[in-house]
């Protein structure tokens, strides 16, 4: 059982504190209540813990989903909620997820409901989470939204992380040949300088390929500290910029735009949108609000206002197919899906259905695009290390030659 830490005040009028091991608040204060002790303050102890709220780091969603499931597999066994939520508590090791658990049993010891005492843990858990969990908690069927919930964050993770080791080895080799091409720059062609200068002292000419080459050098030695920072307070000013709506609409614009990349990221957002407003549809959301907390997890801010847009026209009556299309954002095919959908009165299983559909074409062109993508930069490192060597050989070559 958790421990609870409390400052109560004695009959004399003394202030006493201490820590009590019970379930729930309300024992800890019927305790204190034998004890003629009037509680001031009584909350979950943090054991060696001191918190920075601001720089905490959430739990990542494969352990959210992993608890989900296990809350769903205690409640579905018969376990009452409290003891479920104590039993997690003690298995879970993860410091934040530990004591956002703690949180929600204190929450809920004290008689809150389920939902609500998830609500207030926004932070660790996205809207898609609590809308199906106040929809499963309202229809008596939680365990079920639990696992659908649990199992759409674990496709989430699985996706995220497909993307980050894919991104892995080009990551890699760009740093690599930031690098090389550093350690050219910064010690080799220095030990060349004499002779070039020996070059010129004789009335002769540089190649241009060297010409230009020194003087990159001299300006990465002279100005590489200024140039630097000027880089990164320009990436600042950008990542303001694009922090408000504006600047957010503008690099979702050109984003589908870029070629190949550019479908790949559009058929992302309208995948995540699929998903989304069909798992809560399942889960019995209405469609005004399933759609509201839908276009917040497209990840796109285009698609996001089309379907917000869309939603205005649904709230007068209109079907959801007809103002979507007008958007012209959805590609087309999608949209006739949605469209017999509808008719069909199946919306929620099709838009899952389309959401795997699309996962799976975007998984493959992804894999093309990261088997591009690696000889390219391979092949622009060798350039540029072939053009610094070149640059670097050629009045040698000349002195040889006259």
């Amino acid at each position: 059982m958790p421990d609870f830490s409390y400052t109560a005040r004695s009959i004399g009028g003394e202030n006493t504190s201490g820590t009590i091991a019970a379930d729930t608040k309300r024992e800890v204060l019927d305790i204190l209540a034998r004890q003629s002790l009037f509680p001031i303050k009584v909350e979950l102890a943090r054991k060696g813990q001191i918190e920075i709220k601001w720089f905490r780091r959430n739990p990542p969603g494969m352990l959210v989903s992993s608890t989900l499931n296990q809350l769903a597999d205690l409640l579905d066994n018969g376990v009452p909620v409290l003891m479920a939520f104590q039993v997690l508590v003690k298995q879970t090791e993860h410091p934040v997820l530990k004591e956002v658990l703690a949180d929600i049993l204190e929450q809920i010891s004290e008689g809150e409901a389920i939902d609500r005492a998830f609500a207030a843990q926004g932070s660790v858990f996205n809207d898609l989470t609590l809308s199906v969990i106040r929809a499963g908690a309202e229809g008596a069927f939680l365990e079920d939204a639990l696992r659908r919930t649990a199992k759409f964050l674990e496709r989430q993770a699985e996706t995220n992380g497909k993307i980050v080791s894919a991104m892995v080895y080009p990551t890699i080799l760009l740093s690599v040949g930031i690098l090389i091409v550093g350690v050219l720059l910064t010690v080799f062609v220095p030990m060349f300088q004499p002779m070039f200068d020996q070059v010129e002292a004789q009335g002769g000419s540089l190649p241009v390929l060297t010409v230009l080459l020194l003087e990159t050098n001299k300006c990465v030695i002279r100005y590489g500290v200024f140039l630097l920072f000027g880089a990164v307070l320009l990436g600042v000013l950008i990542q303001a910029q694009l922090a408000t709506p504006s600047g957010r609409r503008f690099l979702d614009t050109y984003k589908l735009k870029i070629p190949v990349l550019g479908s790949v990221l559009l058929d992302t957002a309208v995948s995540r949108f699929c998903r989304v407003l069909g798992t809560l549809l399942e889960n019995g959301v209405p469609i005004l609000k399933a759609l509201d907390i839908s276009s917040h997890s497209t990840g796109n801010a285009i698609l996001a206002a089309a379907v917000r847009k869309s939603a205005e026209n649904v709230s007068a009556g209109e079907p959801l197919s007809k103002p979507l299309a007008e958007t012209g954002i959805v590609p087309p095919q999608v949209m006739a899906m949605i469209s017999i959908a509808e008719e069909s009165n199946t919306l929620e299983s099709v838009l899952v259905k389309i959401a795997d559909t699309i996962d799976r074409r975007t998984d493959r062109t992804m894999d093309m695009l990261i088997r591009f993508i690696e000889p390219v930069m391979l092949l622009c490192m060798a350039t540029a290390v072939f053009g610094i060597i070149l640059a670097l050989l050629l009045p040698i070559f000349q002195m040889d030659v006259g």
